[in-house]
């Protein structure tokens, strides 16, 4: 059995996005029931040289997105780094979830072998389609998901394994 490009990236990026849309709603909640201004929360880092977790859901959503266009070959939307709330944070996620969503997988499949170069800092860095999704793409959306699940959990958010991986299918 063979699993296509489309059947790797696409159910794992949605899932992963819409579960940390789940867990930033239990931050909302927990936020509210605690009495907590939401904005401490959303400013929270793990360790003062790390990303608050408004940029960690902002880079995970960035990642998916550019990603995913890129192994199709076309021009991500720009969005802009203005969220400061959880709701405009779920907004977010939910858009890029809708963007990925409107790949087929004959616009992914294919793309194993695509050569694709991206800027990293002052360099670039050139993969084939499949090691860009496995190496990359993947890794990369999944470290900011669970940072940001880590920064809410480490604030006293009632979160579990199941919220990271969601529900069984």
């Amino acid at each position: 059995m063979t699993i296509s490009m489309y059947q790797v990236a696409v159910p794992s990026l949605v899932r992963s996005l819409n579960n940390l849309v789940s867990i930033l709603e239990k931050g909302a909640a927990h936020a509210e029931a605690k009495k907590i201004d939401p904005a401490v929360l959303i400013a929270s880092r793990l360790y003062p040289d790390m990303f608050p977790l408004s940029r960690q859901v902002q880079i995970a959503s960035d990642i998916a997105r550019r990603g995913v266009a890129r192994l199709v070959g076309v021009e991500a939307p720009a969005i802009e780094d203005k969220e400061t709330t959880f709701a405009e944070l779920g907004d977010r996620l939910k858009n890029v979830v809708t963007f990925i969503e409107t790949f087929t997988p004959e616009q992914i499949d294919g793309s194993e072998e695509k050569v694709i170069t991206l800027p990293v800092g002052k360099e670039t860095m050139t993969f084939t389609g499949q090691d860009y999704l496995l190496f990359f793409i993947l890794p990369n959306v999944y470290f900011h998901v669970t940072t940001a699940y880590d920064i809410l959990r480490h604030n006293g958010v009632e979160l579990g394994k199941r919220d990271f991986l969601g529900a069984p299918q």
